[in-house]
């Protein structure tokens, strides 16, 4: 593997847990950047939960968001709705990542994987 392919798995990972974060790890800074101001702007004006709250360094968005009997949907609607877009999103650039580097010429075996 070289130095300029970097595995996808972290960048899920950074995705669940604050929006854009998987986007700066795959070197997508401007796209990464506008996930995160979309997130903030869902966890400040679209989300009845406050922004304080949401970023706190002890409880992750997501993990109070999956607390059902604590939170109530209308608190978490918009701000994980973004996240799993963004996590789409990610899966895509990876994607499109993989296909581009098997149409430059990449061996592909029999059993479809390169």
């Amino acid at each position: 593997m070289s130095d300029s392919i970097r595995p996808l798995w972290p960048a899920y990972l950074l995705t669940v847990l604050v929006a854009g974060l998987g986007h700066c790890y795959l070197g997508q800074w401007k796209r990464g950047g506008a996930w995160f101001g979309s997130y903030v702007l869902a966890l400040a004006f679209l989300s009845a939960r406050t922004l304080s709250s949401a970023l706190e360094p002890g409880a992750p968005f997501v993990i109070s968001a999956l607390q059902f009997d604590a939170v109530s949907y209308t608190d978490v609607a918009f701000p994980l709705a973004v996240l799993v877009v963004c996590l789409l999103d990610v899966y895509l650039i990876g994607l499109a990542e993989f296909r581009s580097e098997r149409s430059n010429g990449t061996p592909v075996r029999s059993d479809g994987t390169s």
